[in-house]
């Protein structure tokens, strides 16, 4: 069990109270996992929501190994028998990981360095001397001369002072007080500087904006640092940190000179100068980058977090038939059509650029396959030459008039992956990858969630600099994050796949494979109590995953929402009480929300948990995502050669980061939307305007064709804020002051008396304003009807009433 320190930590670093973090950790010490806690410990832990509780599971993980690391210290000084009392409380006392490795510095194993070597040639004393720098002291070149001695290799006082000098540095380098100053000084003061290499100076790359680079340590974004990071891998950059060493090392050797009239002063001033160039500098400078760079990747890894999470919470267009289509430039076009179970039908290929017969043939395959398979919507993958197959595609749309299928542009990110994997060969045996990376486009439209699980996160390429980051930390959150969406959507029993189960609360991958084989030797699910039959799924699982699993028409209505078994009794009490069955109970709204739930109240079942139940009870088995709406149909150019500044276009957003946008408008190379031209108003955060997977209209601003880079606008399109505020100020709403109830009985006070005089002063000399304005030919003020009084004229009579209220008058 943590201490209530560790616990009062981690509560402060989570904005949670103690009671709610060790509530939290004594879950997860049951085996409880995040999503179970988050939607069925609501009482438990005071409704936490899932970050808090996933963040306290982190810090909880971060303590616990710096605990570990603290055990392992103090049991490796206690062997070489330096464990003082001192020394114990110095590595209890330190809250960082950088403070606990500078106390464990000094007892650390060495290897054979500069000072340990003078240390066996007897110059310690000659070391303690000069740092000890007495007044009366011998100076040092003199005291020197008693240490000469050639067998053990000190054969001259030169010798003999530098062997005492190294000594004294690795003494000042160990100090926890100075590296804590200096790492300090260079995280606050420090720059990262970066500029070309000779392999890219005078080429133009996209690292041209690093080419003479300096930025603060403190304030660089991530995107800008993971920038610099690869262009120092791909040997386009140099990297250094820029830092007043002169300034550091002055402070530094302030805190070794007790006397500066000494005459040992030059020989410490030496020692120090040289333990920070040689020793703390590059160790510290090393630190800090390690720092920054974590920071970096946190933020990089959170923001990728929040792409796949929109990514995976994407509309799903659900139950349809589709026509699928994976476009080819130059050869084959693929085309599938999959039923609304997601089983492949039929498919075939096309190449309607090749001829003018080859089209005629490929729009009768089209048409013949949407009119066999009666196909809802059409789904075009997103590459290249999507396009040119949406403008075929919709020059084949009206012949099939009335009813014209969607068109719609799916991402195709991470298909291509999918299809060459062993569960694309296991899903779809027998068939070319081409195949099955269409059939994954379609189910991509059909069930976003169902299909993107089935491929490693990483591949869906919705981040920034994702290859570059810590690639253990951003597995590890994209796996929470998928099984965040998993468990909030809520999985189907009898239709989920393998791929889909594994990411439920509570089950592994061999429990999800035997619940497909449980289905396919007994049947569909008629109730969760079945899942008690299953290898693998003993009380516990059932607890963390029955009530995110969901069965339609099942025995118990209760089956198909998102309420637990375990709170079945206490809504079949209260159905009960009403005189109604479940049925009758789950989705009246009216019911439920006339219904007190606090005489059913248990350990189990308090105010959070019931109102949790009562939204589910309203509104049974809801699905979280946004309703699928189809976009209008695409429009754009063949490829980049084709665009134009000032042409408009309609794209998807493929990524978010912290500078914009990443549009795909169609062609090979998807747009960049800067954050400046997100909206007509300050954009702090692009996630607040933009969300992967959204439909937006976009406007061409520069296109680099050599790079090939293409800058986009929304902002453009928008109306501007400016006019939009000279519209209200020159139709202002007709009330524009509300003069408040006068208090009679209350007597009036000076500062009432100066208010109201304050108030006819700015407006006199707004009026006097307005006169000279009309005189020197300035704006002149608008013309009304006659008998009609003017906004100003109507602002001064109501502030006037408003007056002669407060006054009494």
């Amino acid at each position: 069990m943590l201490s209530s320190d560790i616990i009062k930590r981690i509560a402060h670093n989570v904005s949670a109270e103690p009671e709610q973090v060790e509530k939290v950790i004594e879950l997860f010490s049951m085996g409880c996992t995040i999503p179970f806690v988050s939607c069925y410990r609501r009482d438990m832990t005071g409704s936490l929501d899932e970050t808090k509780i996933e963040a306290i599971a982190q810090e909880n993980l971060a303590l616990v190994a710096l605990e570990q690391r603290r055990a392992s210290i103090l049991k490796n000084i206690a062997k070489t028998g330096r464990l003082s009392e001192d020394v114990r409380l110095d590595v209890e006392g330190c809250m960082d990981k950088h403070s606990l490795e500078d106390v464990y510095l000094p007892y650390r194993r060495k290897r054979r360095t500069r000072a340990l070597v003078a240390q066996e040639r007897g110059l310690g004393q000659l070391a303690d001397r000069i740092w000890a720098q007495e007044p009366d002291a011998a100076p040092p070149e003199e005291a020197a001369k008693e240490s000469v001695a050639p067998e053990k290799g000190v054969a001259s006082t030169e010798q003999a002072l530098e062997g005492a000098r190294n000594i004294l540095a690795e003494r000042v380098s160990e100090d926890v007080a100075a590296r804590r100053m200096v790492r300090d000084k260079m995280l606050a003061e420090g720059k990262i500087a970066s500029c070309s290499t000779k392999l890219s100076e005078g080429k133009k790359t996209k690292f041209n904006a690093y080419y003479e680079f300096s930025e603060s340590l403190q304030k660089i974004p991530s995107h800008r640092f993971l920038a610099i990071l690869k262009g120092v891998k791909e040997g386009m950059l140099r990297m250094e940190v820029d830092f007043d060493d002169d300034a550091t090392l002055s402070a530094l050797t302030d805190r070794y000179i007790k006397d500066g009239d000494s005459p040992c002063c030059s020989e410490i001033r030496a020692a120090v100068e040289d333990a920070y160039r040689r020793l703390i500098r590059p160790s510290v400078e090393s630190e800090v980058l390690s720092t920054v760079r974590n920071r970096a990747d946190d933020h990089a890894i959170s923001v990728f977090r929040e792409n796949a999470r929109n990514l995976l919470m994407a509309p799903a267009a659900g139950k349809i038939t589709v026509l699928g289509v994976d476009p080819a430039r130059e050869g084959a076009s693929q085309l599938v059509v999959v039923n609304d179970a997601g089983v492949l039908l039929e498919h075939t290929t096309i190449s309607p650029q090749e001829s003018e017969q080859k089209r005629c043939e490929a729009e009768e395959a089209v048409l013949g396959m949407v009119d066999r398979h009666h196909v809802d919507a059409i789904a075009i993958a997103s590459r290249n030459g999507s396009r040119e197959a949406s403008r075929f595609i919709q020059r084949c749309l009206p012949k099939l008039a009335p009813k014209e299928p969607m068109c719609v542009l799916v991402n195709d990110a991470g298909a291509s992956t999918y299809s060459k994997s062993k569960l694309a060969r296991e899903e779809l045996p027998e068939l070319d990858a081409t195949v099955a990376a269409a059939v994954s486009i379609v189910r991509r439209l059909q069930d976003p969630l169902a299909e993107l699980v089935k491929m490693e996160a990483r591949s869906v390429g919705a981040g920034q600099y994702q290859h570059d980051v810590n690639q253990k930390t951003l597995r590890e959150g994209l796996h929470h994050s998928v099984v965040s969406c998993v468990n909030r959507v809520g999985v189907d029993l009898n239709t989920a796949s393998v791929s889909l189960l594994r990411y439920v609360s509570g089950v592994q991958y061999g429990t999800a494979q035997n619940i497909l084989a449980y289905r396919a030797e007994k049947g569909a699910f008629t109730s969760r109590q079945q899942l008690l039959e299953i290898p693998g799924v003993g009380l516990r699982v059932f607890e963390q995953c029955a009530g995110f699993l969901r069965i339609a028409d099942g025995e118990n209505p209760l089956d198909a929402t998102a309420i637990h078994p375990e709170a079945y009794a206490a809504v079949e009490e209260i159905a009960r009480t009403l005189g109604v069955t479940l049925k009758e109970f789950i989705g009246n709204r009216d019911l439920v929300e006339k219904m007190d739930f606090g005489p059913f109240e248990s350990e189990k079942f308090g105010k959070f948990t019931a109102a949790a139940i009562r939204e589910e009870l309203i509104n049974p088995g809801r699905d979280p995502r946004r309703r699928f709406r189809a976009p209008r149909p695409v429009e754009g150019v063949q490829n980049i050669k084709d665009l134009d500044k000032s042409m408009e276009l309609e794209g998807v957003v493929t990524n978010v980061t912290d500078f914009g946008a990443f549009v795909d408008i169609g062609v090979e190379q998807d747009g960049l939307v800067h954050l400046s031209e997100l909206a007509n108003r300050f954009v702090r955060d692009p996630r607040q305007v933009v969300r992967v997977g959204e439909v937006v209209r976009v406007k061409v601003l520069e296109v680099d064709k050599e790079l090939p880079r293409i800058s986009l606008s929304i902002k453009a399109l928008q109306t501007s804020s400016k006019r939009v505020a000279r519209d209200k100020k020159e139709h202002p709403p007709k009330e524009r002051y509300k003069p408040q109830t006068a208090n009679t009985d209350r007597p009036k006070r000076r500062g009432d008396v100066k208010r109201d005089a304050d108030a006819k002063t700015r407006q006199r000399k707004k009026a006097a304003k307005s006169s000279r304005g009309q005189r020197t030919g300035g704006p002149q003020p608008k013309v009304h009807v006659s008998g009609e009084r003017s906004p100003l004229n109507t602002q001064l009579a109501d502030q006037l009433e408003g007056l002669k209220e407060k006054l009494g008058s």
